[in-house]
């Protein structure tokens, strides 16, 4: 007996070696090529990058994994609660490794006979997540406990579930809580309450078949699992648990605000960030981007850039439907169309079919909606021709002339602000789907106006003349029907806005802005070529003898190049450049109307030096950019430039202000502030440029063709850009104080005669103009007196004639 107490203990010791030596063997074998932690460690999961404008409204995001990086102890106690009961209830008691779930799950696998349950803790699924492949099979798991005891060596609890809760997918493209309760519940994750916390929790099971906003019971069942689990644990209350369960949860997936409002600004910010940081960075980085934008400087700038450029395609002519349908096409048409009747009572466009027409007006339809447009919405649609302009042609007086039964056309509300529905009071309608709202909206017959998508582009630029704050960028009629940013990627002619330039030089090289300089036909040879340059002013008349001022608020061709040929086109080319203008600047005369393309953002760089001191300033779209941890990656200072001196400046903005109150910019009169401005159109009407300013804010609006097409005749910097212009600003302009430009010190006010530049005595009988000059450049000599005396009066001291401004 004794004897085999031995041998049994012996074979119980070397049962218990083998057993010891099997395990180690087992552990060194799973171990022998286990991976790195560094990946978890350092962990740098893929994140969002989050484009803000200046008022920290989302501008838009970039990202391959839509995902927020966030910690665990920003999380109130019944979200980070909901995913322990969902997932590993011991999480904070066990080290990697829970041996009872473990157990569970092995019994339950051998019942099946498969692998069907994992038992996994929440620190062996970020194993399993960042470390291992998803794989089912006891090696694996074997290596995952190894790994998840290790891990928790290395890292805290509240750094693994960390990693976790931004690691998990839940469908619906939203990797982590915080994409989560963003794109479900449309708040951040810190903001949800026990119900929706406890919905998310039971998604990372089954992320894409339980997704709420597709299948809601999924959802629901896992909801009420995770409740369930969190009131057996004793983490919530019954009454707790009750109220969650009988809350009504409300999905609002949020709408991502990319590519919709601020397309261009958000394509050239990501174009910036690219090419500072590489797209694998932009894209992945989490980085935090504040820009300079002001989206309610964009979303006016954009609703300004695309009224005008509409109304501009009228005038332009009907260029015909988009297309014509018949027989089941049509009816196909009108069955498969999907009306947004929410977007069209709020001014959207929409497309109907053409289904009879008369002299006065056609009948239409869209989707299983009646519409009746008169002749009078059509007036506008003559045919294209841009040699008459829309007052050399009748309006059409019969719709007959502009539609066929199957056209399919755009329309519009003709009266958007005066809808009357029977019965139904629209404006205290919240949802037009309902069935009572629908059946009125049915039996209307809806009254609409015929509409018509542009052809012609046009961009305009906004920013703030003393940090160069690009506040508003748009790069044409529509993001969706073209990326190409026309205010920064387009370089086109700038016509008349250029001869401020050939001013501002003139004035540094004898000319004030009462010289007077002979506006008169004038013929030039090219020597090589033997051809000849006849240029004209706009309207085709000469007027003798013309001060500088009048020149340039009038806008004298003739009377720029000769001031030009007298500077020397090479001061003219390098006072551009001074003001920071880049181009392909040749010596030619031509230069002097500008004739050398550049791009609106740089135009608005150059004159930030009338509007400011004399200096430049860059112009700035990116502020700052922070990593996902806060760390500063770029802080983007103001960056100015001396350029020109104060005195000059100011001078150029007087003439300009004179523009504006008397010539081509008169349009921006209806501003009601203080505004200096100049017009700009081309050779043929190809391009029509507005650049206005004010002391707090520089706005540049550009329109033409992308390939080079005449406007139409009349339409001019004045009629084409000036609009778009004054329709933006006048959206945006309550947000500053009035102000007037401030003279600097160094120059003289002096009252001139009109006619001749000369100084004008006191009772001057003729025009006359106070004007700033530059100390000592004023005129000495007293003009004639036109009193009918004639005996040339004389004032009494030269006070009575100048005032020095300091």
């Amino acid at each position: 007996m004794r004897k085999l107490l031995i041998i049994g203990s012996i074979l119980l010791v070397l049962l218990v070696l083998t057993g010891i030596g099997g395990l180690t063997g087992l552990y060194f074998w799973a171990a022998r090529d286990l991976p790195s932690f560094k990946k978890i460690t350092d962990y740098n999961p893929p994140l969002v990058t989050t484009v803000l404008d200046r008022n920290e409204d989302v501008l838009g995001y970039f990202f391959h994994e839509r995902r927020f990086l966030l910690e665990s102890t920003e999380l109130p106690p019944h979200v980070v609660q909901s995913f322990l009961a969902a997932e590993d209830s011991n999480f904070y008691h066990h080290e990697g490794i829970d041996i009872s779930g473990i157990l569970r799950s092995l019994i339950r696998n051998i019942q099946a006979r498969s692998i069907v349950q994992g038992g996994s803790t929440i620190t062996q699924q970020v194993i399993k997540s960042l470390l291992l492949t998803p794989e089912r099979s006891y090696e694996r798991k074997l290596k995952e406990a190894i790994l998840a005891y290790r891990l928790e060596r290395y890292l805290t609890k509240d750094e693994i579930l960390t990693i976790y809760l931004n690691q998990i997918f839940f469908g619906a493209g939203a990797y982590g809580i915080e994409a989560a309760a963003r794109t479900y519940f449309n708040k951040h994750a810190h903001e949800l309450d026990l119900a929706e916390a406890a919905l998310l929790a039971g998604l990372p099971k089954a992320p894409s078949v339980n997704n709420p906003l597709r299948n809601a019971a999924g959802a629901r069942s896992r909801q009420v699992y995770v409740l369930e689990r969190l009131l057996a644990l004793g983490w919530i209350t019954p009454d707790e648990h009750g109220a969650a369960l009988g809350q009504r949860l409300v999905f609002d997936s949020g709408s991502d605000p990319s590519w919709r409002r601020g397309a261009w600004y958000l394509e050239e910010v990501r174009r910036e960030l690219i090419a500072r940081y590489g797209e694998e960075k932009v894209y992945t980085g989490g980085l935090t981007v504040r820009t300079a934008a002001d989206l309610r400087h964009q979303v006016a700038a954009e609703k300004a850039m695309r009224s005008e450029l509409t109304a501009l395609g009228k005038r332009q002519g009907w260029r015909g439907p988009i297309e014509n349908l018949a027989g089941t096409a049509a009816d196909d048409f009108l069955l498969n169309q999907q009306v947004d009747m929410g977007a069209f009572l709020e001014g959207a466009w929409v497309r109907v079919l053409v289904t009879n027409v008369r002299t006065d007006g056609a009948y239409v339809r869209f989707g299983p909606y009646h519409g009746w447009m008169d002749v009078a919405t059509m007036g506008w649609a003559r045919t294209p021709n841009p040699q008459r302009a829309p007052e050399d042609v009748r309006p059409i007086r019969d719709a007959q002339q502009v539609l066929e039964v199957g056209d399919v056309i755009w329309a519009s509300l003709s009266t958007p602000d005066d809808i009357q529905v029977e019965g139904v009071d629209l404006e205290a309608v919240e949802d037009v789907g309902s069935n009572e709202v629908a059946q009125a909206l049915l039996g209307k017959t809806w009254e609409l106006a015929l509409e018509q998508e542009p052809t012609v582009e046009g961009a305009l630029a906004s920013i703030d003349p003393l940090t160069g704050d690009v506040l508003a960028l748009v790069g044409g009629y529509s993001f969706q029907r073209s990326h190409f940013n026309r205010a920064t990627q387009a370089v086109r002619q700038p016509g008349s806005t250029f001869k401020p330039v050939v001013y501002s030089a003139a004035l540094d090289n004898g000319y004030t802005a009462a010289s007077i300089v002979m506006d008169a036909p004038i013929v030039f040879t090219d020597a090589a070529t033997r051809e000849t340059w006849k240029p004209e002013n706009f309207e085709g008349r000469f007027h003798g003898p013309t001060m500088l001022r009048d020149a340039l608020v009038k806008s004298r061709n003739l009377v720029t190049i000769r001031v030009a040929q007298s500077v020397g086109i090479p001061e003219i080319i390098e006072r551009a450049q001074t003001l920071g203008l880049r181009g392909d600047f040749t010596p030619d005369l031509s230069v002097s109307l500008g004739s050398i393309p550049v791009n609106l953002l740089n135009m608005c760089e150059a004159f930030s030096a009338f509007a400011r001191d004399g200096s430049t300033v860059a112009p700035r779209t990116i502020l700052s950019v922070h990593t996902a941890w806060g760390d500063p990656l770029l802080e983007q200072d103001t960056q100015i430039t001396p350029a020109i001196s104060a005195q000059n400046a100011y001078i150029i903005t007087n003439m300009l202000e004179e523009a504006v109150r008397d010539g081509t910019g008169r349009r921006a009169r209806a501003l009601g502030r203080p505004v200096a401005g100049k017009t700009g159109t081309t050779n043929n009407h190809h391009d029509a440029w507005f650049i206005g300013y004010t002391p707090y804010l520089l706005t540049g609006v550009y329109v033409g063709f992308d390939q080079l097409a005449p406007l139409g005749r009349l339409e001019t910097g004045s009629r084409a850009a000036l609009p778009a212009w004054l329709a933006y600003r006048q959206e945006v302009e309550e947000m500053y104080p009035v102000q007037n430009f401030t003279p600097p010190p160094g120059l003289t006010m002096a009252r001139v005669d009109a006619r001749s530049g000369l100084l004008a005595g006191p009772g001057w009988e003729g025009d006359t103009f106070l004007l700033p000059f530059i100390s000592g450049t004023q005129p000495q000599q007293i003009a004639s007196s036109r009193r009918d005396d004639g005996r040339g009066a004389r004032p009494s001291s030269e006070e009575d004639l100048l005032r020095q401004i300091f």
